[in-house]
């Protein structure tokens, strides 16, 4: 049960200035019916003289109250005038007062043209800034990396393989059950569109095409991007919050040798093997349907495949898979990397994370189309 105790104010007004006199006990458990009170006080040219001389008790909300009262109503809010003796109050003020000049000002926001111009270009020099940034860390995993290879000692391959059991193995099964749906789906697609045509049969070529050169590597790496990026960034984020790259440092390990390198070490292993996986699966998926639903059966589907559907395909998806792994690791480890000391940074750098990786394989993936295309594979 809250505490309850005397409390009331006195406010007079003198050659235009107020003198406002509280007395009694002004602490969090008796302020609050004087509120609206205090609220109500009209504003004055010069600031209000406070009496503390028939003060008792007081602690940091009622010193609070008294400041904002201070601050509203004057127009020179700035100077604080004090009368009487009270130890507890004047100390408690005058941090009140310094507290509430440490606070920055908010800034007003605008929604005219000139502004909106002006947060497109501050949101441009930062996503400028945010690319240039990633390519030096790219540059400096690539170059950890080198040194790895010239020093082998300095390679942790418990580290690794850990990490590809975690990120790899561990992600089998929902790769290839999400892939052997999407097979069915693109089969279910040409079974219904195609039929109209009565060209049933391309139904193989279609979940071919799809799943061997787009599909299994995208599908994969968006998986990756959702799961394994984000828990990059969460366990190297947690880290950071604990200090525990700052003990490293101290004890001489370099966190880009023992966070990152085996992170994009295993990535880049068992990135194509996922994706491989995840192909096969969804063509199995396709092959399903076919036989169930198109009477296509597993001989000539798989025949039908090898015959008219290139090799190449399967190549073109296949050599996304590295930059797709890179793309995960280095944009998980990086906003890892960047996190604060608050749980507030962590769940932003992880959200920035996924976002990023997703991004950029969109962007990649659209990058080797246009390029498979200008060589006509």
């Amino acid at each position: 049960m809250a505490k309850q105790a005397h409390i009331d104010i006195s406010v007079t007004q003198t050659d235009g200035c107020l003198m406002i006199s509280p007395r009694g006990d002004w602490t969090v458990y008796t302020i609050g019916p004087i509120d609206e009170q205090l609220r109500a006080l009209p504003k004055t040219p010069c600031p209000p003289i406070i009496d503390l001389g028939q003060l008792e008790s007081i602690d940091t909300a009622g010193a609070y109250l008294l400041d904002r009262t201070a601050w509203q109503t004057s127009e020179n809010p700035e100077e604080l005038k004090l009368i009487g003796h009270h130890e507890t109050a004047e100390r408690l003020l005058h941090q009140v007062r310094e507290a509430r000049e440490d606070v920055p000002p908010v800034p007003a926001r605008h929604y005219g043209v000139v502004d909106w111009l002006a947060r497109m270009g501050r949101g441009t020099v930062e996503g400028l800034q945010e690319g240039v940034r990633t390519l030096s860390f790219v540059g400096q995993t690539i170059s950890v990396c080198a040194g790895l290879i010239a020093r082998p000692s300095k390679f942790r391959a418990t580290a690794t393989v850990s990490v590809m059991e975690e990120a790899g193995l561990d992600a089998i099964p929902i790769v290839m059950f999400l892939t052997f749906f999407v097979g069915m789906v693109v089969a279910f697609i040409g079974a219904t569109t195609l039929g109209a045509f009565g060209a049933t049969i391309f139904t193989v070529e279609l979940v071919g095409f799809s799943m061997l050169r787009e599909f299994g590597v995208i599908l994969t790496a968006i998986i990756l991007a959702g799961r394994t990026n984000s828990a990059f960034t969460a366990q190297i984020g947690a880290m950071r919050m604990r200090q525990e790259v700052d003990a490293m440092q101290v004890l001489g390990l370099e966190p880009m040798e023992v966070l990152v390198a085996p992170r994009v070490i295993a990535m880049l292993v068992m990135t194509p093997i996922l994706a491989f996986l995840a192909t096969v699966s969804g063509v199995f998926g396709g092959l399903i349907v076919s036989w169930l639903a198109l009477d296509i059966g597993p001989t000539l589907f798989l025949t039908r495949l090898v015959s008219t559907v290139p090799i190449e395909n399967f190549w073109v998806g296949m050599s996304k898979a590295p930059f797709f792994a890179m793309v995960v690791a280095l944009i998980g480890c990086r906003q890892g990397l960047g996190v604060g000391g608050s749980v507030q940074s962590l769940g932003t750098s992880t959200t920035n994370s996924v976002v990023q990786a997703l991004f950029s394989i969109i962007v990649i993936d659209a990058i080797f189309a246009l390029f498979y295309m200008q060589l006509g594979i």
